[in-house]
Formats: structure tokens, C-alpha cells, sequence
């Protein structure tokens, strides 16, 4: 593992030799001598020591961390509860930590491999860097060949060449929606969402997709076409997860061919995506319910005559426990009209945790 006498002092946080003194000049914004230009020059700057300071102390910690957990597999029983505590101590969660060594991870893998030199990695914003790490290998080398070259590397550079790969090397997107993109008839920037939407879908549509863009490769077929990909597999995925089109007897791909006949696939998917939302919603809203009753009943065996209070507490949730449920929406609400909303729950006989 790399120590701080082993970094140039160009990648040295200033917190490694000065705790008290990370100094930073930033332009006064009440001067009128400096062009807005020059201010504007003057606060990247600043901002992007901030970004590199802020990548290497990331990177560190992941170091740090590692460190500890490594020391903590050496133990016996019990090892790891050290690890844990140490997280506990510093206030890192779990979740953290692991982010953390991970960006280490990646950041020591690109340096042993002689992917970045370490003046390079000063050309990563904390966030380019991050994202960086988890795109495809081909997209790490595009980027990496990028910062060699002296380039800036912000999380808009990778995004822009992880679209630009994923469109380029996509089977699904037509060659000639390709050749258009390589010759910048079609902005490239269209193509990486398309490919997306694409793969969420089953073969046979993706066919009739792919065969109305070969006919008209244009950029407005180009957006029409993304669009029907995305509701599409919206309405495909959410009709698998509503229950109540179960044995219904309904042909979904007839009921969808019509949507797409008349024009309206945009209002299908959204039906049965909000029928799914539904239906999810009335579930937790039973479990919600029967878990509310059952902490009621417990409150008030434990309190008695001597809790006028938190009997009068159980008594104004009535119309929450009981088998009808009510609520008046927008009471509250000057701009809305109240509305009286009652739910009737009728639960069935077979429910184990129901008395008939």
C-alpha cells in the first residue's frame, strides 16, 4: 500500500503536513476590476483544487479503511466486530465504508496497471472519477487515454463517452442510424438512449422497432422510436405484476397492437403501471392496517382507567383500526375541496391472522 512520502507533492492533501492551514484565494465578487470572465476563471480554479482534494482524501480514507479491516482478518473468534466498532467510532456506516474501499480498490488497480499516472488522477473531478470506475473497460480506457492527454475529466466527458461507446457498439441499433451518427446527420447523443430502451425489450418487438428505423433514419423517427421502446416495456413489465389481469382471459399483445393502432401506447402503459402501483399499495396499506390494529390492542391492554389520555390517543385512531377506514383529504388545505375518503376492509377467512 502507497504512503503519503511515496505521493509527489502535487497529490498531497494539505491536511497531510498542515492540519490548521488549507488556504484557498478566491476572487473578491464585490470587485469591479475583474471581468466576469476573469472571476468565473478564477472560482473554477479554486473549485477544481476542491474537486482533486476532495478525490484524493476519498481515496485515502478507502485506503485507511482497508487498513483496518485487513488488521481486523487476522483475529479469531469474533474478528470483523473490531472493524465494525472502528466504523461505529468514526461515524461510517457500512455502506460508506465499503464505498470507500472500493474507490481505493479502483484507484490503486488503475495506478498498478499503469492505466493513470498519478498526475493524471488531478484531471478527475471526485464525481468523473467515481463514475469512472464503474463504466465498461473500453469506456475506462477512452477516459483514461483522455486524462493522459491532459484533457479535463468531468462527469459530463464520461457520460458523454460511455453513450458514445454504448451506441457505437449496441447490436441493436441499425447500421444505418450508425453511419448517420458517424457522419453527425444524427446528433450521437440520441443513440445511447435508444440502445437502452431497446434492451429491456423481448426480441419480436425489438424487430419491428429496429425495422421502422431502418425505413426512416431520421433523427424525429430516431426520438419517436425511443419513446415507443420506453412504454413499451413500461406497459409489458407493469402488466406482468398486476394481479387483477390474471386468468382475466385478455390478450395483452392484441390489447397492446390496438393501443399502438390507435395511437394511445403512452396511456396504456401508464394504465397498467398505475394499476401495478395500486395494487402494491393496497397491500402494504393491509399490512400497514392489521399491524396498526395489533399495536392498538396491545397499548391498550398494557394502560388502563389510569391513562385517560392515551385512551382517548386509542380512541381518535378508531377510524384507522377498525374495518372501515376514513380520512377527509384536503381539510387542511385551503386550495382544495375536502373529500370524505372511506376504505371498507374486508378480509378473507383463510387469513391466519384473522379471527372469521
Amino acid at each position: 500500500m502507497a504512503s503519503v512520502s511515496d505521493l509527489p507533492s502535487t497529490l498531497i492533501h494539505p491536511l497531510a503536513t498542515s492540519p490548521d492551514n488549507l488556504q484557498l484565494q478566491l476572487p473578491d465578487p464585490d470587485n469591479d476590476a475583474i471581468t466576469d470572465h476573469d472571476f468565473l476563471e478564477q472560482v473554477e480554479t479554486v473549485w477544481q483544487v476542491c474537486d482533486r482534494f476532495d478525490l484524493q482524501t476519498e481515496i485515502w480514507r478507502g485506503r485507511i479503511l482497508k487498513a483496518v479491516r485487513d488488521r481486523e482478518k487476522r483475529g479469531g473468534e469474533g474478528r470483523g466486530v473490531g472493524f465494525l466498532n472502528w466504523l461505529q467510532n468514526h461515524e461510517i456506516s457500512k455502506t460508506q465504508a465499503y464505498r470507500l474501499m472500493e474507490l481505493a480498490t479502483n484507484a490503486d488497480g488503475f495506478l498498478s496497471a499503469g492505466t493513470l499516472e498519478l498526475e493524471s488522477m488531478n484531471l478527475f473531478s471526485k464525481s468523473a472519477f467515481l463514475e469512472t470506475a464503474q463504466a465498461e473497460p473500453e469506456v475506462q480506457q477512452l477516459i483514461t487515454e483522455a486524462a493522459r492527454d491532459g484533457k479535463r475529466i468531468t462527469r459530463r466527458e464520461v457520460r458523454q463517452l460511455s453513450d458514445d461507446w454504448t451506441a457505437m457498439s449496441s447490436g441493436l441499433i441499425p447500421a444505418e442510424i450508425k453511419t448517420k451518427a458517424a457522419n453527425n446527420t444524427i446528433p450521437s447523443r440520441y443513440l445511447a438512449p435508444l440502445a437502452r430502451e431497446l434492451e429491456k425489450l423481448p426480441p419480436e418487438h425489438q424487430t419491428i422497432l429496429q425495422a421502422e428505423l431502418s425505413e426512416t433514419p431520421d433523427v424525429e423517427t430516431l426520438k419517436q422510436v425511443t419513446a415507443e421502446a420506453k412504454y413499451l416495456a413500461k406497459y409489458l413489465d407493469s402488466a406482468a405484476h398486476v394481479q387483477a389481469l390474471e386468468d382475466s382471459g385478455i390478450d395483452l399483445e392484441q390489447a397492446l397492437e390496438e393501443a399502438l393502432r390507435v395511437g394511445c401506447l403512452n396511456s396504456a402503459a401508464d394504465l397498467v403501471h398505475q394499476a401495478a402501483q395500486l395494487e402494491q399499495t393496497m397491500a402494504k396499506l393491509h399490512t400497514t392496517w392489521k399491524r396498526l390494529g395489533k399495536l392498538s390492542e396491545r397499548l391498550y391492554v398494557d394502560s388502563g382507567a389510569s391513562t385517560p389520555h392515551l385512551r382517548k390517543l386509542l380512541q381518535s385512531l378508531e377510524k384507522l383500526t377498525g374495518d372501515t377506514l376514513e380520512l377527509e383529504w384536503g381539510s387542511g388545505d385551503s386550495n382544495l375541496h375536502p373529500v370524505s375518503i372511506r376504505f371498507k376492509v374486508l378480509t378473507d377467512v383463510h387469513d391466519p391472522d384473522t379471527t372469521p
